[in-house]
């Protein structure tokens, strides 16, 4: 029996679906307010959430990330009565295993419900049977067990992969990782560098070459391609590839056959394609820098990498990790680290992201020498120069706003203020609805006892 949580404020909306649940075998609570919600989930796990957007307390969409970093990590479904596409791709990208839009029968309820704890159970089985070989993995931040558990599924597979993200996030570390926990980890894993390689020699990389096919190709050269027969073939900057090279790679992957430079005979390779890129891949398929089948051969499953300013929380636990290891290599005892050097660390936007953070820990070690605790001024001049710069753009933007703005005792209470807006609200979607309550509820998102509780509230009538 599955234990699932409604948080919606419609009752009549709650009772109808627990009763449903119920007649399909399962247990349902109920929650009228996020609050509540956060309540129901701290009492005791759920296999599935069934969540509201709109709620008296705030947005549902604000609490999908917390009740997906919850330890029991419920599938979550987003149920609403305003379909926003915007919100819909938030809360898909989130995590949310499906977004309905309201009004809906039950079976268009049950047959999601019914999928997201087939989906729960074959995760929790499959997921009990697996320690995954996280080396060179830091991080329990929210974003990163989110990266962590699609590793998991993409290790699984066996189909292509593009990873995405900035500059230094660790791409290559992640397709390695997915090598390393695959069927494959006992063969090879090629890196395919597209972004070194020049448009002359590109071919003759991958796919090989025969001897004197070309001037200078005094013997045979076995491809990358053919290298990563039986194992990983990683595309490292796939985005960097021209448009030439795009069209021989598209036959590659769907046929797994290719023809080495000055060759007569095709070739084959069992290789499994990861590939990774830092530019949108999408906005140059609309540019038509990118051949949008080629796109779509790439990204049978994806991962996106959090830049490190996302992922403060590991920021610590990486820091010490760079610095054990710097030691060790250098031959250094280990160093401890003052809590103001993590405060500034925490504070700068680290653009280069993890290996930026690499490259500042080698400096730090070379500035501190023999000094047995890290402090701020053992960190780079440049690096604390931007943070100081950084915190002083703040401070006259805190100024110039505050010229602009009421003396404290002429700002309103926040309650005063509230109320205030939701009249003017409420008389203006009266007003536009002509007072067709039915339509008011459809624009507005509230359900019908809700809007009649605010109306009630504020004493209003139309018309007014």
């Amino acid at each position: 029996m599955a234990q699932i949580l409604i948080i919606d404020d419609d009752e009549i909306f709650c009772r109808v679906m627990a009763d449903e649940i119920a007649y399909l075998g399962h247990e349902a609570a109920k929650a009228h307010t996020l609050a509540e919600g956060m309540a129901c989930l701290a009492s005791g796990d759920r296999d599935v959430v069934l969540l509201d957007v709109r709620l008296p307390d705030g947005n549902g969409l604000d609490l999908l990330p917390i009740i997906r970093s919850n330890p029991c990590a419920p599938e979550v479904i987003i149920i609403t009565g305003a379909g926003d596409p915007d919100g819909a791709e938030m809360a898909l990208r989130a995590g949310a295993w499906d977004y309905i839009q309201k009004p809906f029968s039950l079976k268009e309820m049950s047959l999601p419900l019914l999928r997201a704890l087939e989906f729960r159970r074959t995760k929790m089985i499959s997921g009990k049977a697996r320690v995954l070989n996280r080396e060179g993995i830091i991080g329990e931040s929210a974003p990163m067990k989110e990266c962590i558990k699609a590793l998991a599924e993409c290790a699984n597979s066996e189909a292509s992969v593009l990873i995405s993200g900035e500059t230094g996030t660790g791409k290559e570390i992640f397709a390695l990782a997915i090598h390393r926990n695959s069927r494959r980890s006992e063969k090879e894993f090629v890196v395919v560098d597209c972004g070194a390689m020049t448009e002359t020699l590109v071919e003759s990389v991958l796919f090989g070459h025969e001897k004197g096919s070309f001037t200078g190709a005094d013997r045979k050269r076995t491809g990358l391609i053919k290298a990563a027969d039986g194992g990983t073939l990683f595309l490292d900057e796939v985005g960097e590839l021209s448009i030439r090279i795009q069209r021989s790679m598209l036959r590659v992957l769907q046929e797994h056959r290719f023809r080495a430079v000055g060759g007569e005979k095709e070739i084959t390779s069992d290789f499994r394609l990861i590939a990774a890129t830092n530019r949108d891949l999408l906005a140059m398929v609309k540019t038509g820098e990118f051949r949008e089948d080629l796109y779509y051969r790439l990204q049978g499953l994806m991962i996106e990498l959090p830049p490190l300013r996302n992922r403060l929380a590991d920021l610590p636990e990486l820091a010490t990790y760079f610095l054990n290891m710097l030691c060790n290599r250098y031959g250094l005892k280990n160093k401890g680290v003052s809590p103001e050097f993590l405060d500034l660390l925490a504070r700068y936007s680290w653009p280069g992201n993890i290996r930026e953070l690499l490259q500042a820990m080698e400096r730090v070690l070379a500035v501190a020498k023999d000094a047995s605790v890290l402090y701020p001024e053992h960190l780079a001049a440049d690096i604390r120069i931007k943070i100081l710069k950084s915190s002083l753009a703040k401070g006259v933007e805190w100024e110039a706003d505050s010229a602009l703005i009421p003396a404290a005792e002429e700002f309103p209470a926040f309650r005063e203020f509230r109320k205030k807006a939701e009249l003017q609200y409420l008389k203006e979607l009266l007003a536009r609805c002509r007072g067709d309550l039915q339509k008011a509820c459809t624009v507005s998102g509230m359900s019908r006892s809700n809007l009649y509780q605010l109306l009630k509230a504020h004493n209003l009538r139309f018309p007014f």
